[in-house]
């Protein structure tokens, strides 16, 4: 079995060959217009927030994201920074340095921590902007590089452009289905899968639908090197279904991919990922908590999330909840 780190190699080495195979595919243009940043999720509008919020059934909340730390998951292989976190600022230190003037005894009578962080924007629970992929040169609704991309990030598709999300939200546990802990050995979650696991919940999916994938993959994510090892993601086969028959509005996962690794590869296929953010307009989250929504059967819930406002990013951390509706 390869190792991730071979895979990614391979990955980077293959992107170029790849794309040029898919010369049949092009950027999708907004059929909400040619300003449009956001793609499906326009499907939002007042309207359709407040029917899921009517629904909610209870008080409790479930925290579908990740915690931050030193060592965390993230796609290092692909010279992407780790997370780094550090002191700026300690009780002692204050005392010693004195940096506000007010002197050694009110800096000993009250205590000053401080700190600062630096991480890469697809590391932790996160959302993909549109931005994030391209295809032929191009990015959703046609916008360029050469127009649109400055060194200061993009001017079209950030991640600023995210609105809060707010819509009903469905789980699919693939992992229960399967009867696993988690799936391995690369499994690519089929249509299929996705069909057999809604009939089991006995829910069906609607459109401007917010659906959560679980693989299981989450368990691991306190060992980075298992949980970037071998893990299962979608099918570009499932997601063709989720978008183009099931008019769904947002994707989520367990895992750091999204899709399984390596992406898909043949002359009729390119990645999920510019599938989804190229082609349809379609943003997805990585890295989403699933674990206790699954361990309560929750499989239909009011998704809501927001997302830090990044200007010109590719992505952006998200805190994403879920409340159980009736």
């Amino acid at each position: 079995m390869k190792t991730f780190q071979q895979w990614a190699l391979a990955t980077v080495l293959l992107g170029t060959t790849f794309l040029s195979m898919a010369q049949t595919d092009r950027v999708g243009v907004s059929p909400w217009g040619p300003g449009d940043e956001i793609g499906t999720l326009n499907m939002m509008n007042e309207g359709t927030k407040l029917r899921v919020l009517s629904r909610i059934s209870s008080g409790k909340t479930y925290d579908l994201s990740f915690e931050y730390y030193v060592g965390m998951p993230s796609f290092h292989s692909l010279g992407d920074p780790s997370y780094q976190y550090w002191l700026t600022h300690t009780p002692h230190g204050t005392i010693v340095d004195n940096p506000n003037g007010l002197g050694r005894k009110m800096n000993e009578l009250v205590s000053y921590t401080g700190d600062a962080i630096s991480m890469y924007t697809h590391m932790g629970t996160h959302i993909d902007a549109l931005n994030h992929f391209g295809l032929q040169g191009k990015i959703w609704n046609g916008f360029t590089p050469e127009e649109h991309l400055g060194d200061k990030g993009w001017k079209k598709a950030g991640a600023e452009t995210i609105p809060p999300v707010i819509a009903r939200g469905v789980l699919i546990d693939v992992a229960r289905l399967k009867g696993v802990k988690a799936l391995t050995n690369n499994y690519r979650i089929t249509a299929k899968d996705l069909q057999q696991a809604l009939q089991r919940q006995k829910v069906a999916l609607q459109e401007g639908d917010v659906v959560l994938i679980r693989t299981g993959q989450a368990i691991h994510y306190g060992d980075a090197g298992k949980f970037l090892h071998d893990f299962a993601g979608i099918s570009l086969d499932a997601v063709k279904w989720l978008v183009e028959d099931q008019q769904i509005m947002l994707l989520g996962a367990d895992n750091l991919s999204f899709e399984a690794f390596p992406s898909e590869r043949d002359e009729n296929w390119v990645p999920v990922h510019t599938y989804l953010l190229a082609e349809k307009g379609v943003m997805f989250m990585e890295l989403m908590n699933l674990e206790s929504l699954a361990a309560d059967e929750v499989y239909e819930f009011a998704f809501i999330g927001s997302s830090l406002k990044l200007r010109g990013a590719s992505g952006s951390p998200m805190r994403p909840l879920a409340i159980p509706i009736h």
